[in-house]
């Protein structure tokens, strides 16, 4: 019998007032979402001791092509320099400082890459993002297994193919602690597009698209598949690499395992069936759309480099010459 766990059995908490959750004790974790050789992204250690270090600006300095007004805090500027910090990674999803900034931005691109593709492919239409839920009969599968009973339940209502992000816990915030609870968020596109979404008619049986189709893999998996929506947009996810970012910092890897992954791609989308090229992305200046060149600074201003802090300016626009004397120069040396 699964034991009642409340909060005093798990030291998280110095409040007497609580609620019990009705969660098997061996399915809570109060370290970094820790189950087994399940972990959180992001709870291993720190192996590389540059990791997070400040490498230096990357920006450009040819005012002369900077004629049109960039606004950043509120601020309009015309012919000034654009600089931003640039930080050293391992890119590893298990290093607590590179985890979120470094790896998950790398994986957002290549998974926008490839989405990019199949959506140029106008039989699939516009990629959605779903949350495959299964239920707790399935909890001691191993994430191999789940993920092939979660591709079977997503082909059932229609999803050919995409990207599948493993989590293996949820977060209660009532009561500070993670639990076991294995779900997918996947990127993917449905045969002709998703057309439930404002549909008039409202129906949830029997019309044969999305809704009905979700609705009845219930009924026969017991798997819960849902569009995530969201009310500020109607529904519709703002960009693909936003979504595939947020979900990837808080997903969850195996730590049993040399290289560990999180995301896995099948149907249409599969490495097999779909050859995308990802190319070294060219970061380009927001006013010339120049590429960012590596850059020196000889003033006097003293800059936040510390990605880690709230008020960190990810990117700015300052004057070339202090002094009547030049300050931003490009590093011709470094690149």
């Amino acid at each position: 019998m699964s034991e009642r766990l409340s909060l005093s059995n798990i030291d998280v908490a110095q409040d007497e007032d609580f609620d019990e959750i009705e969660i098997d004790a061996a399915h809570v974790s109060v370290e970094w979402g820790t189950f087994g050789a399940y972990q959180l992204v992001g709870g291993g250690t720190k192996i590389n001791e540059n990791c997070g270090r400040f490498r230096g600006h990357w920006g450009c300095v040819r005012t002369e092509l900077h004629e049109f007004p960039l606004q950043l805090d509120g601020k309009k500027s015309v012919g000034q320099v654009y600089h931003r910090p640039v930080f050293f990674s391992c890119d590893k999803p298990s290093c607590p400082v590179c985890y979120k900034k470094g790896w998950a931005s790398r994986e957002a691109r290549k998974i926008e890459v490839r989405i990019n593709e199949l959506e140029g492919q106008k039989r699939y239409g516009k990629a959605e993002h779903f949350i495959a839920t299964v239920p707790p009969q399935f909890y001691d599968l191993n994430d191999r297994d789940l993920r092939a009973k979660v591709i079977e339940v997503l082909r059932f209502c229609g999803v050919v193919g995409g990207c599948l992000i493993f989590h293996g816990a949820r977060w209660d915030k009532a009561h500070g602690v993670w639990y076991w609870s294995p779900h997918f968020h996947v990127l993917g596109v449905i045969v002709g597009g998703y057309k439930c979404r404002g549909c008039k008619k409202k129906c949830f049986k029997g019309c044969g698209e999305f809704n009905d189709l979700e609705y009845r893999a219930f009924e026969k998996y017991g798997c819960i598949v849902k569009i995530a929506e969201d009310e500020r947009v109607k529904g519709e996810r703002k960009t693909v690499g936003g979504t595939a970012w947020y979900q990837l910092n808080h997903a969850t890897i195996r730590t049993d395992v040399k290289r560990p992954h999180c995301c896995t791609w099948f149907g249409v989308a599969s490495y097999r069936k779909l050859k995308v090229k990802v190319e070294k992305r060219k970061v380009l200046c927001p006013l010339c759309q120049r590429e960012l060149m590596r850059l020196r600074y000889f003033g006097s201003k003293n800059f936040v480099v510390d990605r880690n802090l709230p008020y960190f300016e990810r990117e700015a626009v300052d004057d070339l010459e202090e002094g009547g004397r030049v300050v931003w120069v490009e590093d011709v040396g470094r690149h």
